[in-house]
């Protein structure tokens, strides 16, 4: 290889590393889609480029009862509006429930609905 052709190599893969890691500062979102649903309700609720910071609140009235995960990424659901752990919950349900990427979720009959979600990535 020329000298040349290998400081030509290096210059072409140093500004794709730079053009790579100024893109990761832009704030990353989900790709997918995440569809919620109250209790027997025919009504859903999708999100799709959720950002992959924060906590989400899972704006259904009542809340959600059955998820599913059809992104590239896994969530936790929390059943609070701030991702944290319900008072009447005990340690059951304190870390939330793990809901890997492209899977799906129900509540059992008598628990509380989700109200949060957060995005592991």
């Amino acid at each position: 290889m020329s000298h040349s052709r290998r400081i030509s190599t290096i210059v072409g893969v140093a500004a794709l590393l730079l053009t790579a890691s100024a893109c990761s500062g832009l704030g990353r979102s989900t790709v997918g889609m995440l569809t919620f649903r109250g209790h027997d309700s025919p009504v859903e609720l999708s999100y799709t480029n959720t950002p992959v910071k924060g906590c989400h609140k899972i704006r259904i009235p009542k809340g959600a009862t059955h998820v599913e995960n059809n992104t590239l990424v896994d969530i936790v659901l929390y059943r609070t509006e701030n991702c944290g752990k319900a008072e009447a919950e005990g340690a059951e349900g304190a870390e939330g429930v793990y809901v890997a990427t492209t899977l799906s979720n129900v509540t059992a009959p008598h628990s509380q609905p989700w109200r949060s979600f957060r995005v592991i990535h």
